[in-house]
This record gives structure tokens, sequence and C-alpha cells, in this order.
């Protein structure tokens, strides 16, 4: 599991340069994908606590998302003084060309197994994923020890 994960850390790295962006930029954009495909309008302040940064540090990453052709940003029409970001329409194509392989690569892995088998494994991501939050929430929290 810890190889799996340093490989997956190893890679982001990766597809974070040949998408002229870095690590924290790139996770950002993956929220900001998450919430276009669930039809969800982000806004600045939410990318800053969905990212862990500070609002000041988000608009840094929008400043280069914008830059680099990722992301557009408008006012809020219901509060001007929030900002909505939206995906630029290019961009999912630009970042698939990347991605495109690995998941091709991972369609052909789950076509191995039947769909108990995948319910099992998505059963079992999807509960790894809460424990590995609440640890994670843990190691943040200061402990009486500290």
């Amino acid at each position: 599991m810890d190889r799996m994960i340093a490989t997956a850390q190893f890679g982001q790295q990766d597809i974070a340069r040949r998408l002229g962006l870095n690590v924290t930029d790139l996770t950002c954009l993956g929220f900001l994908i998450e919430a276009s495909m669930a039809g969800e309008e982000l806004v600045a302040g939410d990318l800053a606590e969905r990212a862990r940064l500070t609002t000041g540090a988000v608009t840094g990453v929008l400043n280069r998302l914008e830059r680099a052709g990722y992301i557009r940003r408008a006012p809020d029409p219901g509060d001007r003084r929030r900002v909505v970001v939206a995906m630029e329409e290019t961009a999912q194509e630009r970042i698939l060309a990347v991605y495109g392989p690995v998941y091709q690569r991972l369609g052909a892995l789950f076509a191995d197994y039947e769909d108990e088998e995948i319910a099992v494994l998505t059963d079992w991501f999807t509960r790894a994923r809460g424990l590995f939050e609440e640890a994670l929430q843990e190691i943040r929290e200061p402990s009486a020890d500290s």
C-alpha cells in the first residue's frame, strides 16, 4: 500500500509538470474538475477549504491556473464579494491527453473483475479513504502530550 501511495505521489508530480503546473495547482484543479462533473459551482473560498489552503494561497493558485488557460473566474451573481471558478472549455481535453493512458489502463484492469468484485473494491477504497481522513485529522490535531 505504501508503494502504491508513493507511486501515486510521484505520478502527480510528473503529471503536474506535463501540464505546466505544480502539485498544489494540480490538486486544486482536481477539486474543480470534481465539482464541475457534479454540476456544482465552486467559489474560491470553498476551494481554499477543500485544499486546506489560505484564501491568499488560493488566489495565487487561481492566478496560475487562469494564466495557464485551465480556469476562468467570474463574480458570484448572488454575492459580488465571492468569485465563482469555472473550467475553461479546452481544459478537460488537455488534462485527458495526459491522464487518458492511466484511465485506459485502469479501465482494462477493472474489466478483469465481475460486478460483485468491483463493488467490494469500491467499498474497500471508500472505507479506506474515510479511515485515512480520520487518521490524518488526528495527526493534524495537537495531542495532549505536545
